[in-house]
């Protein structure tokens, strides 16, 4: 991908889940899409939900994607900065994925949203997909 250190935009989401191998994409039933890898979602466009929402308003955010996280220490890698875009919620405690708006993903570059596309693909893939596919980064 051309201008890999530019601001991510949400096409980028989509199009680097789709570029990883085995993945599928369903729809939530609001039509959101969930990006699975041998049936499991490692890439999911929430709905509005209670647990996330506008600390000075209450209003619940549209527009929270959840991607899942190797280990609690990678979540937690991610969201101890309070500058980072990333965030968790209670909802989510003991459950290793991330959460960021839509709205904020111009705060990561295209190559800082790959790797996170990507080790949320490697936690989900099996372990045969996820070996073959680190076999052809080398």
């Amino acid at each position: 991908m051309a201008g890999r250190s530019r601001r991510a935009r949400i096409g980028d989401v989509h199009e680097l889940a789709m570029a990883m191998p085995h993945v599928t994409v369903g729809h939530g039933p609001h039509g959101n899409p969930i990006y699975q890898v041998g049936g499991r979602s490692f890439v999911f466009f929430r709905n509005p939900r209670p647990d996330a929402v506008d600390p000075d308003t209450g209003e619940r955010y549209p527009d929270v994607i959840m991607f899942w996280a190797a280990s609690e220490a990678d979540k937690q890698a991610l969201v101890q900065d309070h500058a980072s875009p990333f965030f968790t919620t209670p909802h989510f405690d003991g459950h290793p994925s991330v959460l960021v708006r839509a709205s904020r993903i111009g705060e990561l570059t295209v190559r800082e949203l790959a790797e996170v596309i990507q080790d949320a693909w490697l936690s989900r893939a099996s372990s045969a997909r996820a070996a073959a596919w680190l076999s052809t980064r080398n």
